[in-house]
């Protein structure tokens, strides 16, 4: 029976009155079991006994200047599935969800979903006995125009007081850049995204200058945040030395990035700081193939290439006769590689360690899909919060301070005898760590810029 029941379509506007939020765009999902809500800067806190959570929303797409503070008393505190494939614990509260002059209670778990089109997401519980969907349409109950939204939210917006902050990259809608662009937003200050391949370079002894699409000069910057993809090293590095040459912070620098990039070098540095690493070898000719084999223990055994990033390039070989042909296969393209031991006891898992300013801010256990060697996020690999030794912390630390990094992603795996350093990332994704501990890295990278540029920021 559709007796009573409301039809909707795929998207739809409702109202969350009980926490402030007079309009918000719902994503109308009824394969999915439980509803989400947009949230950060979540701070548990007790009222009257019971637990309550204080957390920010910014209930429009794209807009970080328009932000509500929210309280509720939370209901549980459970471990969901996302999409993507992250294991997350999330807060549940019970709050009147308001839709065709209509209102009832639902719950509905708070999470980042910067990366999904909708600020909230509906599913089939608090849909069950009142909604009908028609996939096929949107905004059966009318939209709202951009005058009414700003009528709604008009003492919302937070102005933009602080400093101008350059996010360099390539890709504007990768969700760490997408929320790097947010967090700064969020703590007052201008953010601007500057595609890499549209920068170029004045060299003048007396008046270096950076020019941008156009002709336009950058010449206004504090700071500015490089998130270069490794296939841009060299061009992404020269832009961001020429920024230090006139002047502009930069959160890591062009010489620190670029040392992250060499496999190699890299791995000769840490180990000079006396950093454990896995039995490495690298050579040059195919005469010397066995003799390399030999050196980190026989096979099984990992073979990477140097210019490799996320996993790419990186191969197991299981038998000697593989790891031989694998070998001089890559060799004969002159290729450059590292042979390195293969670490079975480590099961597929390795923890990243997410260092900002000299301190582990947090840290994620990956774990590899199955068939996969590596816990490698971007091939199907999990990822959950977990707790790390002293002893990891101190080599995760010690690792991005002989990098010379102020961001790293430091990846650490689980020997028989002690933790194994594998990689130091100078751009570290924040999807995962963001996603699996629901806490707010891209504030804290914000946060390190001000306290280097001694700006006293007055939002907590």
């Amino acid at each position: 029976m559709n007796k009573g029941k409301i039809i909707v379509g795929s998207a739809e506007w409702c109202a969350l009155p009980q926490i402030n939020v007079p309009a918000i765009k719902a994503r109308v999902d009824s394969g999915a079991k439980t509803s989400s809500l947009h949230a950060l800067n979540i701070v548990p806190f007790q009222k009257e006994g019971k637990p309550w959570i204080k957390f920010e929303l910014h209930p429009l797409q794209n807009d970080p200047k328009t932000t509500v503070h929210c309280e509720a008393a939370v209901v549980d505190k459970r471990n969901i599935k996302s999409s993507s494939g992250h294991l997350e614990s999330r807060y549940v509260i019970s709050t009147a969800l308001s839709i065709a002059e209509a209102s009832w209670e639902i719950e509905i778990t708070l999470t980042n979903r910067d990366s999904m089109g909708h600020r909230m997401l509906l599913g089939r519980q608090a849909m069950a006995g009142r909604i009908l969907v028609d996939p096929e349409a949107s905004f059966q109950l009318g939209e709202l125009s951009g005058e009414i939204l700003s009528k709604f939210y008009s003492t919302n917006v937070r102005k933009l007081t602080g400093l101008k902050i350059g996010l360099l990259a390539s890709n504007p809608d990768l969700y760490s850049n997408r929320r790097i662009m947010e967090a700064g937003g969020e703590r007052g200050h201008e953010m601007e995204f500057l595609s890499i391949k549209d920068c170029y370079i004045k060299l003048d002894g007396r008046n270096p200058e950076m020019h941008y699409r156009g002709g336009r000069i950058l010449n206004d910057l504090d700071a500015v945040i490089p998130r270069i993809r490794p296939s841009l090293t060299f061009y992404g590095c020269a832009l961001t030395r020429h920024f230090e040459a006139m002047g502009v912070y930069t959160l890591n620098t062009a010489s620190a990035i670029t040392q992250s990039r060499d496999k190699l070098y890299s791995l000769q540095l840490l180990i000079n700081s006396g950093l454990p690493i896995p039995t490495t070898g690298f050579a040059n000719s195919p005469l010397d193939t066995n003799d390399l084999i030999k050196m980190v223990g026989g096979a099984p055994l990992i073979v990477k290439l140097l210019e490799g990033t996320q996993g790419k390039g990186v191969v197991l070989a299981e038998t000697k006769k593989a790891a031989e042909s694998l070998i001089n296969a890559f060799k004969s393209l002159k290729a450059n590689i590292l042979v390195q031991e293969f670490i079975k006891e480590a099961g597929g898992k390795d923890i990243r360690c997410f260092v900002i300013d000299g301190k582990v801010v947090e840290s994620i256990m990956r774990t590899a899909a199955p068939g996969e060697f590596r816990a490698n996020l971007h091939m199907g690999g999990t990822a959950e919060i977990t707790k790390i030794t002293p002893e990891e912390k101190k080599i995760a630390i010690k690792a991005a301070k002989t990098m010379n990094l102020k961001v790293a992603g430091v990846d650490i795996i689980r020997g028989q005898k002690q933790p194994l350093l594998l990689e130091v990332n100078s751009s570290p994704g924040l999807e995962g760590i963001e996603g699996a501990s629901s806490r707010d890295i891209a504030s804290l990278m914000i946060k390190a810029i001000e306290k280097d540029m001694k700006y006293k920021n007055s939002i907590t």
